[in-house]
């Protein structure tokens, strides 16, 4: 009696195991389904020709900036600027000890500091690339609609001034 107890038991785990795997290609079949596809009409796929790059302001004023802590743009033509871990252009210009000889706005002094507040008597490897947060500005519209409006644009007023 054992045995054949044993034996039953050895056929019906392969039996599950089909009809948990049948089950799942079932499931795997109807989420196919109801996906949607990524890749999208073979229209959309062509090859366009890329609109030309828009000129940069290189008027050399300083613009005003969007919000607090935004990083300021650059009012000035960078083309041509080496920026590599041997070397980086706008240090000649805007580093704390040049800034008087070009006329350039000296680097904030976070860019001496490291993570942890500890002053550096250079810049912070962390803040030496400087195109990753500025960037040249051109007179373009937005990529997606943007409502937003300043503070002041909303009637608010600013502390301490009075109304007329």
């Amino acid at each position: 009696m054992r045995s054949q107890n044993r034996s039953r038991r050895l056929i019906r785990g392969p039996i599950r195991l089909v009809a948990a795997f049948a089950a799942l290609f079932m499931a795997t079949i109807v989420v196919a389904q109801t996906v949607p596809q990524l890749s999208g009409s073979p229209g959309q796929m062509e090859t366009l020709p890329a609109k030309p790059l828009p000129k940069w302001t290189v008027d050399d004023i300083r613009k005003m900036r969007a919000y607090p802590d935004q990083p300021p743009v650059i009012p000035h033509s960078i083309e041509g600027y080496q920026l590599s871990v041997n070397s980086n252009r706008c240090l000649s210009c805007h580093k704390r000890e040049f800034t008087e000889g070009s006329g350039a706005p000296m680097i904030s002094v976070t860019h001496y500091m490291t993570r942890e507040g500890q002053m550096l008597a250079d810049v912070s490897p962390r803040r030496y690339f400087c195109t990753a947060c500025h960037v040249p500005q051109a007179q373009v519209g937005p990529l997606v609609p943007n409502r937003f409006r300043d503070m002041s644009e909303m009637g608010v007023k600013h502390l301490g001034e009075q109304e007329h």
